[in-house]
């Protein structure tokens, strides 16, 4: 049957107005309203964490994706110990392509990848790209050290009239929970069900490397949508014991690999530092005033390090405790971090990242890559070289055990029934 020549011209308009209405410009319409109400489509910066994590997984054919934060928390085989345990890496990535990766050696964070100014993503902290090199090389990449962070002089501290002797791992002194510390150990990583981190726990069981007690610890690494990594460590014993826990991550502002950290820029708010003797255990708490240990206005880390102070003889550069200041006002600070006291801030002018640290411990040690050698290459293939990675350590001072009770000295006695508790924010910015 023909159609009539006014039905045909009511058809076409009305395939006009339909084509009309299914344009272009109404379909782009259509597509960024669910874009900007994060309905059914994925961010660039979350197309990017995911392509980031699926690469690390070694996925070749791309799923169907319909969360929107997908694959922000992966889990891969790292290595194997000589027993045969498996050692997984955990990876945490947010939605601005921010990534942590954790291992289960020694609760180690491996890589701190962040935008510099341009947004250009790199690697900051310095580490292994395979388990071995942690077993035979670490000097302490990452890792929770402890059960006592730092050193304990000859070794030796009591408790209740009874003498403890560790082990003298570094010349006559204690460093870092001794020979096998918390930093050789195999943690239990599990995913956190309500947030974006991974916990790790490790027993250590009463009288290992002579200290009292049998402990458990647990620590909870947790990234943020502002770029902030959180660190939480706990610990309980059942016996009176000395604990000092902390994070020894090194950094390298510029990206892992970078000759030198002597060109960043540090603040370090405290007036008073842990002055050392020749073999880096406390001798007293002075102040900064006047001497090159004072940072409480941005100074060039390379500008002084060579000055002929016996502070920086003693310590072939900075490995020292600088004293937190305790602040009470919150104004400017985040959510994350404001009830905890400004530590650290450091800045690499080239590249524009930064690096605020704020903790409710009372010291931070900074310690400025003065026995890297060249030795060690790094996950990027390149030596680290002597200062190519700095340490900021939240902690209470070194030697704690052997000053308690002395006017301006924390205390470090851990007792059963009791939780010990350190929280430290690491805060990632670019200008």
């Amino acid at each position: 049957m023909k159609m009539s020549a006014s039905l045909q011209t009511f058809a076409c308009l009305f395939g006009l107005v339909v084509l009309a209405s299914c344009s272009p410009t109404r379909i782009g319409g259509d597509l960024m309203t669910k874009i900007k109400e994060g309905r059914d489509y994925l961010s660039e910066k979350t197309k990017h964490s995911y392509q980031s994590s699926k690469r690390f997984l070694g996925l070749e054919d791309e799923p169907s994706i319909v969360a929107n934060k997908p694959l922000s928390v992966s889990v891969r085989i790292f290595g194997e110990l000589p027993d045969g345990e498996k050692i997984r890496e955990f990876r945490l990535v947010n939605q601005q392509g921010m990534e942590v990766s954790v291992i289960e050696y020694g609760a180690a964070v491996r890589e701190v990848v962040v935008p510099d100014r341009e947004g250009k993503m790199e690697n900051v902290s310095l580490g292994f790209s395979n388990l071995q090199d942690y077993l035979d090389k670490s000097p302490y990449f990452g890792c929770i050290a402890g059960r006592y962070a730092n050193r304990i002089a000859g070794g030796r501290f009591a408790l209740d009239g009874k003498q403890y002797q560790l082990a003298l791992n570094n010349g006559p002194n204690h460093l870092h929970g001794g020979e096998v510390g918390f930093d050789k150990r195999a943690w239990s990583g599990s995913v956190l069900p309500d947030s974006l981190g991974a916990r790790f726990v490790l027993d250590s069981p009463d009288g290992e490397e002579g200290y009292p007690g049998k402990m458990r610890v647990v620590a909870t690494y947790e990234l943020t949508e502002n770029n902030e990594l959180k660190v939480l460590i706990e610990a309980t014993s059942d016996k009176k014991t000395v604990v000092n826990l902390t994070n020894h991550a090194y950094y390298n502002l510029a990206g892992e690999g970078d000759a030198t950290i002597l060109d960043h820029v540090l603040t370090l708010p405290g007036a008073t530092f842990v002055a050392t003797d020749e073999t880096n255990v406390p001798i007293a708490l002075r102040p900064v005033v006047g001497t090159p240990m004072d940072f409480r206005q941005p100074a060039i880390v390379g500008s002084r390090i060579e000055e002929d102070h016996p502070q920086l003889i003693a310590g072939k550069g900075y490995d020292h405790t600088w004293v937190v200041p305790d602040e009470q006002p919150s104004a400017g600070k985040s959510d994350s971090v404001s009830k905890l006291n400004h530590a650290a801030t450091l800045s690499d002018p080239g590249s524009g990242r930064v690096m605020k640290l704020f903790t409710d411990q009372p010291g931070v040690q900074f310690y400025s890559g003065n026995y890297l050698d060249g030795s060690l290459v790094g996950d990027g293939g390149e030596p680290y070289l002597p200062r190519s990675g700095l340490c900021l350590e939240p902690q209470v001072y070194p030697d704690s055990p052997n000053h308690q009770g002395e006017r301006g000295w924390p205390p470090c006695i851990l007792n059963p029934g009791e939780t010990y508790r350190h929280l430290s924010v690491y805060q990632f910015l670019a200008e």
